[in-house]
């Protein structure tokens, strides 16, 4: 007769769930009756109003369109500048390097004159 042997125990062994002794079910659909009332009333504008309006939205959205904007260039120039920094500092490695090695040879060649 076969027995399986019991599972050995292993990092990758996770132990069954336990089932919840009561699960909430939706047992009562609730309609919401809906006034005529509640519908928003469209007002006709005038031109002075409409053209009011258009401009205080365009100025709504200038300003924030300018602050994205902003915080867009400015996470964008930080991103870039984080990347240059280590190749500015080969760079500057490499001419005080240069500079050091033509004023020592300057020095040791006036030296023997």
């Amino acid at each position: 007769m076969y027995s399986p042997s019991p599972p050995e125990p292993s990092s990758q062994y996770t132990p069954p769930r336990m089932q919840p002794r009561f699960v909430p079910t939706l047992t009562e659909v609730v309609h919401v009756p809906v006034s005529p009332s509640a519908s928003p009333q469209h007002e006709v504008l005038s031109v002075e109003q409409q053209e009011l309006l258009i401009h205080r939205v365009m100025q709504r959205v200038d300003a924030a369109v300018s602050r994205r904007l902003s915080d867009a260039l400015t996470e964008l120039v930080s991103a870039h500048t984080a990347r240059l920094i280590p190749l500015l500092h080969q760079e500057i490695e490499a001419v005080v390097r240069t500079c050091v090695s033509e004023a020592i040879a300057q020095e040791l060649h006036g030296q023997s004159t």
